[in-house]
This record gives structure tokens, C-alpha cells and sequence, in this order.
């Protein structure tokens, strides 16, 4: 895939920890839901540890000129949600995100 400054990059978390909690169908999930969507600008890809084992699976958005939005304790249903709310319509689904596990 050719980078832009349009890009929009999924990461998600796929050390050891990520995986045991749930990781590859989260990242399988957006794969599916990017390509049935046709979301040309958006790159899904991994990457080994963020950091934050207890909250995994983590996901990291990254959009050009905003800052980075970081869901955790992510599922395949929630990534279809993001992938609808937040990479098609543009709004953070903030209750999945970090913060937020203290409001609960």
C-alpha cells in the first residue's frame, strides 16, 4: 500500500500478551470489515508490545493532524464498531477507549 498524507494506520497489538487476550481475531476484524468497506486509506498492521498488557487487545488509530486513539480491551465486535463509527464516520467511539475503564 502507497503512504499518503490521507492515511489512517490501524495497530494493532500482537506481542505474546495481545494474542493470549484475544488479539488475532481483533486484527482479522478489521482486515474484513476495511477491505468489505473498501477504506482504500486505511492501513491495518501490528506491531509487538504497546505497553499496557492488563488492557489488551489494544488498538492504536493514528490519522494525519490528530492525535493517536488508543481502544483497549478491544473484541471483534467493538473493531466492527470502530471501524463504522470511528475510520468511516469520523467520531472516536469514546467508551472504548483509554480513561475510560474508569467511568464504568
Amino acid at each position: 500500500m502507497r503512504n499518503t498524507d490521507k492515511d489512517i494506520r490501524v495497530v494493532v497489538g500482537m506481542a505474546t500478551c495481545g494474542i493470549s487476550a484475544g488479539a488475532r481475531p481483533v486484527l482479522s476484524a478489521f482486515v474484513e470489515e476495511v477491505s468489505k468497506r473498501n477504506l482504500s486509506n486505511v492501513s491495518v498492521v501490528q506491531t509487538g508490545c504497546i505497553g499496557m498488557c492488563t488492557l489488551e487487545p489494544i488498538v492504536e488509530i493514528y490519522a494525519p493532524d490528530k492525535e493517536k486513539v488508543t481502544y483497549i480491551h478491544v473484541d471483534s465486535e467493538k473493531a466492527k464498531r470502530i471501524v463504522s463509527e470511528h475510520l468511516v464516520n469520523n467520531r472516536v467511539v469514546f467508551e472504548y477507549t483509554i480513561g475510560s475503564e474508569n467511568q464504568q
